[in-house]
């Protein structure tokens, strides 16, 4: 059944109101998940709504959060989200790091006890509607080795950027520091499928073929077959969210995907630069142009976020399509 974005967010509202959320909290949700869905990306769109209520009515999140400005210095600032949901606190995060960057040139926002992000580079969206360039980064329960290692320490640690142009759509980019996204398992594990050799290793560190072995063990970091890059990138990730914030480490919180279990407590970093501090907004604008036109030479190139944006733009216009059971869900 197809619904019109309005109104599947105002069920994914209900349902987390329901849950426990307050109405802040429920509506700032409901326009990421519904957000992400529109845009082709349902591991991180409806399918998250049950988890999130699950975690609001065993306590895992505090649903009477409401997420404030901790600290400032110069251009850094710390938000808590209180262990709430971590939409409002990131929403807070970007705006006021736009207000600091606009009158520092940069600024850096953390978001403290904080729980799963969604989608990172939709967070930087205001960003670029600023004229700002934006950086984005996420830890998340413990996911993935060390380099070398065989046990779980880092979360899945996405990193996201964004870049604004000239009368078109910002370049955004969006990824994973595991091979896929976690969400991926699990979506297949819900719907029955296999996944490729090399996403994951089962909990005795061995690869695997079964989603839900992966979900149980840990998932493979980009390159681990011939690199310990991907490893070293999710050690940045994870000091720069967590230690310079006071957030957790991964392997400090519970999994999202069980019911039960702490509050996770993770955190969540934002690197905004205004390019009027460097060489200039003009400047910026027609230097990205040039290597966007050079990019473009080639066939096939596809300009990161195209692709999400124009599926995003004919949900605004045809709607989403739901499946019957989602929907009971929602409704339910």
């Amino acid at each position: 059944m197809k619904l019109a974005i309005g109104q599947l967010q105002a069920l994914v509202a209900g349902a987390l109101l329901r849950a426990g959320a307050n109405a802040t909290m429920a509506e700032c949700t409901a326009r990421a998940l519904v957000l992400a869905e529109a845009q082709g990306l349902v591991s991180h769109g409806l399918s998250r709504v049950s988890q999130y209520s699950g975690h609001l009515r065993t306590g895992r999140v505090n649903g009477a959060a409401h997420a404030q400005v901790l600290r400032r210095k110069g251009g850094a600032l710390l938000v808590d989200a209180q262990e709430g949901l971590a939409f409002p606190a990131c929403e807070l995060a970007v705006r006021e790091a736009i207000a600091a960057a606009r009158e520092q040139g940069v600024a850096f926002a953390g978001v403290t006890n904080s729980h799963h992000c969604g989608v990172v580079v939709d967070h930087l969206r205001l960003a670029a509607a600023a004229g700002m360039v934006g950086l984005g980064f996420a830890n998340s329960p413990s996911a993935m080795p060390a380099a070398g290692g065989r046990h779980p320490i880092f979360g899945t640690n996405p990193v996201a950027a964004v870049f604004p142009r000239r009368n078109a759509d910002p370049l955004m980019i969006d990824l994973s520091l595991s091979e896929v996204a976690r969400g991926k398992l699990m979506v297949a594990a819900r719907e029955g499928r296999s996944i490729p050799a090399g996403w994951a290793l089962d909990k005795d560190g061995q690869p695997t073929t079964d989603p839900q072995a992966g979900m149980d063990g840990s998932m493979l970091p980009i390159g681990a077959v011939s690199s310990p890059k991907g490893a070293m990138l999710a050690l940045v990730v994870e000091l720069l969210v967590t230690a310079l914030i006071g957030a957790n480490f991964g392997f400090e919180a519970s999994s999202f995907f069980v019911d039960e279990g702490n509050r996770p407590r993770i955190g969540q970093a934002f690197i905004l630069v205004d390019p009027d501090a460097l060489a200039g907004a003009d400047s910026y604008l027609d230097r990205i142009e040039v290597l966007i036109t050079e990019m473009l030479r080639d066939e096939g190139v596809r300009l990161p976020g195209a692709r999400r944006e124009a599926l995003r733009r004919l949900a605004e216009t045809d709607g989403i399509e739901v499946a019957d059971n989602m929907l009971a869900t929602l409704r339910g």
